[in-house]
């Protein structure tokens, strides 16, 4: 053999070994996709298989893997519709508790709109009442049956599981306007040692206040769930009148009381 043909014959052989090379390099290339505005790589959901990964990818389509991966993350909880459902209850606890001494009460009837058992829009119409006459006072305070008017919202944070369980943080905006008297007031002169009753009636007054309510919700049976909320609530605006000053808001409790405890009966309509 000449030296041509020889060096012809090793030049055909590298050439050979660099195509097999080359062969395998793009057998064995990957590509990894990203978003391009911002260089974040993309990476599959937990439930996305490696077959499916390895077909967008030699597709090099970053948009079906992006849909593949938001698809799996919808899978992780059930995703509830916009109406999920509403609650109607009744607040039926400071009646029970007059019957342990305590000297008022409010009762109200309250909406719960349920929103991918989620967001929970709220709104409570009631009566509150009192009637007290302090053991070391010389008076009778007694707050005539007066309306009031809560709205509001709660946050599940349960959102994740069924609505049958819920733990609830609220924000309300509440507001009355009452009437009440204060009688039987004694007044006993030092100096002649006699004594006189006179009463205070006719007096009105309003209330604006804030509340943040952080509750907990069951349910019994069938539709019938209960539902515990402490309250912790702020005084706005409360007018004077020109000779008392009201001891209680309906809806709101006493009026140097910061803390409400309420007790509700639910029915719930799924939507």
């Amino acid at each position: 053999m000449t030296r041509a043909a020889r060096h012809i014959a090793l030049l055909a052989l590298l050439l050979l070994s660099l195509a097999a090379a080359a062969q395998d390099t793009t057998a064995t290339r990957r590509v990894t996709p990203v978003r391009p505005s911002t260089n974040v790589t993309l990476r599959p959901g937990k439930d996305v298989s490696a077959e499916v990964v390895e077909q967008y990818i030699t597709g090099d389509s970053i948009k079906l893997l992006e849909e593949q991966r938001r698809d799996s993350l919808r899978r992780t909880y059930t995703r509830y519709p916009r109406l999920t459902d509403l609650a109607i209850g009744l607040n039926f606890i400071d009646p029970l508790l007059m019957a342990f001494g305590q000297k008022y009460a409010s009762v109200d009837v309250n909406a719960t709109l349920n929103m991918w058992n989620r967001l929970q829009p709220t709104l409570a119409i009631g009566i509150g009442w009192a009637r007290n006459r302090p053991d070391d006072m010389n008076f009778t305070y007694r707050a005539k049956p007066s309306p009031y008017l809560k709205i509001g919202a709660n946050y599940n944070f349960l959102f994740k599981s069924k609505p049958d369980y819920q733990v609830t943080l609220g924000l309300r905006l509440g507001y009355s306007t009452f009437g009440y008297e204060i009688t039987y007031i004694t007044h006993t002169n030092s100096y002649w040692r006699e004594s006189e009753t006179y009463s205070i009636t006719g007096q009105r007054s309003h209330a604006l206040w804030g509340e943040v309510t952080a509750g907990l919700k069951v349910r019994i049976t069938g539709p019938f769930s209960l539902g515990w909320n402490i309250t912790w609530h702020h005084m706005f605006t409360c007018p004077l009148t020109g000779n008392s000053r009201p001891w209680y808001i309906p809806g709101y409790g006493t009026r140097d009381s910061a803390l409400a405890f309420a007790m509700t009966a639910c029915y719930t309509l799924k939507l």
